[in-house]
């Protein structure tokens, strides 16, 4: 039986990733890379003692491999894909592909060049509730979809010292300084699988909220959220959130047809309700159905001890198949759908930042959309030599950490 030889770009998520993959026996995982020691010890220690460890990116790409895991930094995917594609190493890159217009637009090209499989490493679509909601929504008893929405709700504590100094233990750290809309796939994504849909045009408002001043933070965006709108190219439309910290944590999406609707109800426990139209239920079926969907999979036991309630498993099952066949990943994890996601997060922050202005999403297939994008780096991160960001990552540009704030922050990380 052929083997996938795997190699891993990130032993945090990175390894999370792979454990779930290698569950499958068409996978070997035969090297892992990553600059924190620590990270990358704890790592070797699941692994066999066959598989290589490397800190430099460029000596760990050079070993033999068939495919590489990108699971560094949110902001940092896409330099790392080129280098895999100029390869022909197939990837499953983390979200999101591309942080700027100019590296989607860089990423597309080098991908035309190269001879690699591309897949969006986006678990959400892969969820029980959302794989049950493409079924019912593929088979047709919705109707025309008209309008669907995705929200990605994680709230976290301002106390919460465990998740300080594991995801934002420095103050130049990406998370804070973190636009409201780009964390875009976990909503995005869901929606895009199930209806087909690609969205064409953008618009985004934020919900500003000011940090208090007895916290410890170093936060530099008090947007909890934006509500981002698209415009499809099926003439639907879309309602969907990037990280949002609103409420009660919950990851919910609904599916409206013009004979029904779907959804998976928050706070239910992975439930889902079906309802039709009085006039249009189809023959056997019930006005009102809520249930719990089941799996019926013939890997649930891997898909169980999986991470993400067994998305990890299905995702990285997906990209396995597709590399062994020689066949792009389906939409929306293909590397068209990801650019576009990439572009949704990006042009919708640019419209929050200017009062709600529509923006078209580009086609990075086309030369001429690329020719718009392809000098276009403007970012809200630090870069790699510490250059300051270049776009502010809040609504009111003016916003950032005061002084007692950093203050605590600072002794926070201490703990």
């Amino acid at each position: 039986m052929k083997k996938v030889r795997l190699g891993i770009f990130g032993a945090g998520r990175g390894m999370t990733l792979a454990s779930s993959m290698m569950y499958m026996d068409t996978v070997e995982v035969v090297a892992i890379c990553d600059s924190h020691k620590g990270r990358l010890e704890a790592a070797l220690k699941r692994l066999d003692e066959s598989v290589t460890a490397y800190e430099n990116f460029d000596e760990f790409i050079n070993h033999p491999m068939d495919a590489v895991i990108l699971a560094n930094n949110f902001y940092q995917h896409a330099p790392y894909a080129i280098k895999c594609f100029e390869k022909n190493l197939h990837v499953l890159s983390e979200c999101i592909a591309n942080a700027t217009m100019g590296e989607g637009v860089r990423l597309a090209r080098a991908f035309e060049k190269s001879k690699s499989i591309y897949m969006l490493a986006e678990n959400y679509p892969h969820m029980l509730f959302n794989r049950e909601m493409k079924k019912i929504v593929d088979g047709g008893t919705l109707g025309k979809i008209m309008y669907a929405e995705g929200e990605y709700n994680h709230p976290v504590s301002d106390w919460d010292t465990y998740f300080t100094k594991r995801y934002r233990f420095y103050p130049e750290h990406w998370r804070h300084y973190l636009p409201a809309t780009y964390y875009i796939t976990h909503s995005l994504g869901p929606v895009m699988h199930i209806t087909g849909a690609t969205p064409k045009k953008v618009t985004a408002f934020p919900m500003y909220v000011p940090t208090k001043e007895e916290i410890p933070t170093a936060t530099h965006n008090a947007d909890k959220t934006a509500s981002i709108s698209t415009l499809n190219d099926d003439g639907s439309v879309f309602r969907v959130t990037g990280w949002a910290q609103y409420g009660a944590h919950h990851n919910s999406y609904r599916f409206c047809g013009t004979k029904g609707q779907v959804e998976n109800l928050r706070g239910m426990d992975g439930r889902v309700m079906l309802r039709y139209n009085e006039w249009d239920i189809p023959e056997g079926a019930d006005c009102e159905k809520l249930y719990k969907p089941l799996w019926n999979d013939k890997d649930e036991e891997f898909i169980k001890k999986s991470e993400h309630g067994g998305a990890d498993f299905v995702m990285g099952r997906l990209f396995i198949e597709c590399v062994l066949a020689g066949k792009q990943p389906p939409h929306p994890f293909d590397l068209h759908s990801a650019t576009v996601m990439s572009s949704v997060a990006i042009l919708g922050h640019r419209s929050v930042l200017e009062g709600g202005k529509p923006y078209d999403i580009p086609d990075f297939r086309k030369e001429e959309d690329r020719k718009l994008y392809e000098e276009d780096f403007l970012t809200p991160f630090f870069g790699d030599g510490g250059e300051a960001p270049t776009l502010p990552c809040c609504s009111n540009p003016d916003y950032k950490p005061t002084e007692k704030q950093m203050e605590l922050y600072m002794k926070e990380l201490e703990k």
